[in-house]
């Protein structure tokens, strides 16, 4: 699998981070269990700045972006306004996102040798996310239309969400699920399975605004992507457009088009 001139033995891909924000954002790492853990949990990406990270076969895991980042003048603790995995530090080190927080999934090397990948806004939104596989790879033998296909959120959801999922001042758009805790929304309880656990008004306007992501827990069919030929992954922060945010806890984020 391992195509790319830098790979080293057991490594499977390369995510190249970029950020296209008019403000500097701090992504986050999140390994599954039973996953190794990257060489990064998280670091520091200031506007218009990339950064590879490789990972090893296998990996399976989430990325994300931290925005609003500072640190504390009480404890030197840093503290960030959406998508804070409370380390306290650039690093993450095995914890995740606090919603809301747009996240990308991955699993490389998964059932039939393909890579699963998503954008999901099932933990609600903080700022556009695309990932794009690396061009001139092999896409045979995926399992849907949307083989080797770019996904994610390029649009400014914050500036439509509804006043009842608005949260940090307009900083993030936090999910039904979050905002409510009702089932229906959660997809728990009776609700847990595809045939109850319906599209809702709310998550309509996710996925509406954003057809190429994962807009509640059984999105799968138009929204998990697959990949063979061993890709590299860029995620790119804010593509094609440039939220800019305030550093504080009362957010808010520009109209951008």
């Amino acid at each position: 699998r391992c195509v790319s001139w830098w790979c080293a033995e057991g490594e499977a891909a390369m995510f190249t981070f970029v950020n296209r924000c008019a403000d500097t954002v701090w992504p986050g790492v999140l390994s599954n269990a039973g996953t190794a853990r990257l060489g990064t949990t998280g670091f520091e990406l200031p506007p218009g700045a990339s950064r590879a990270v490789p990972a090893p076969s296998a990996w399976s895991g989430r990325l994300w972006a931290r925005t609003g980042c500072a640190q504390d003048g009480a404890t030197g603790r840093l503290v960030c306004a959406t998508g804070d995995c409370g380390s306290g530090t650039a690093e993450c080190a095995g914890a995740g996102a606090a919603p809301p927080a747009t996240l990308a999934e991955f699993t490389l090397d998964g059932t039939g040798g393909l890579d699963f990948y998503d954008v999901s806004l099932v933990d609600g939104y903080n700022l556009p996310v695309l990932v794009e596989p690396s061009s001139g790879e092999r896409p045979g033998g995926a399992s849907s239309a949307g083989s080797c296909a770019s996904a994610g959120c390029a649009a400014d959801l914050n500036a439509m969400c509804p006043a009842e999922l608005r949260s940090g001042g307009g900083a993030a758009c936090r999910s039904a699920c979050d905002a409510f805790g009702r089932p229906e929304y959660c997809c728990s309880g009776a609700y847990a399975n595809p045939g109850t656990c319906r599209p809702t008004s709310y998550s309509q306007v996710f996925k509406m605004a954003c057809p190429r992501s994962y807009s509640y827990a059984f999105d799968d069919p138009t929204s998990t992507f697959t990949c063979a030929g061993g890709p590299d992954y860029t995620v790119t922060f804010c593509p094609g457009a440039t939220p800019s945010f305030r550093h504080s806890r009362d957010l808010t984020m520009c109209p951008c088009s």
